[in-house]
């Protein structure tokens, strides 16, 4: 929708291209399977997002960058999962194209990592960009508490990396991801 999986898998590509080994969780793919006995109340929402983080917990357990796609509209959640790796670094990344549209790219590192990309755009833009024809079930009332419809979305407070537009246009995700992974870089983030 806004996305995050496309960057989620640009950014893994770079990361394995380095020679890390990756895997991406998408929140669509695990609502499907991990999730499926979820909706989308906020208890729900907020036990996806713990189960979620307990899985990329174990692959950064096995020393595998985990990337997850999820739309994670809480910072209580967000925070909960930055604290299952309380060893870790988090770096929140805000991928901001105007004064509504954000990613996150949360990374916890040290000999293990976690990155969960989280995403929010403009109304119009969301919907423009929905395949799935999930805001016009949100819209109808068929799917009750949903972000950006009857569910609000709390931004990052103080992400450490923000990306914007340039020239009015959005960067490819091959360029986010490589200002994601340069700034990962620079700092330390990707140590062997």
């Amino acid at each position: 929708m806004s996305g995050k999986s496309t960057v989620a898998c640009a950014l893994s590509r770079e990361l394995h291209c380095r020679g890390h080994l990756t895997y991406v969780l998408d929140g669509d793919n695990l609502r499907h399977g991990l999730n499926r006995d979820l909706s989308f109340k906020a208890e729900d929402r907020a036990e996806n997002i713990r189960r979620v983080g307990e899985v990329a917990k174990l692959f950064a357990d096995a020393g595998i960058i985990c990337i997850t796609s999820l739309i994670s509209p809480y910072r209580k959640d967000r925070d909960a999962c930055r604290a299952l790796l309380p060893d870790s670094r988090f770096i929140e990344v805000c991928l901001s194209y105007d004064s509504l549209m954000f990613f996150c790219v949360n990374n916890l590192t040290a000999h293990t990592s976690f990155t969960g990309v989280y995403g929010f755009a403009p109304g119009n833009l969301r919907e423009a960009r929905d395949p799935k024809g999930l805001y016009k079930l949100a819209r109808s009332g068929k799917i009750k508490g949903f972000t950006g419809i009857d569910d609000p979305y709390e931004p990052p407070l103080n992400g450490e990396i923000v990306i914007k537009m340039k020239d009015g246009a959005c960067p490819s995700p091959k360029a986010m991801a490589k200002q994601v992974l340069w700034y990962l870089e620079e700092n330390g983030y990707l140590q062997p």
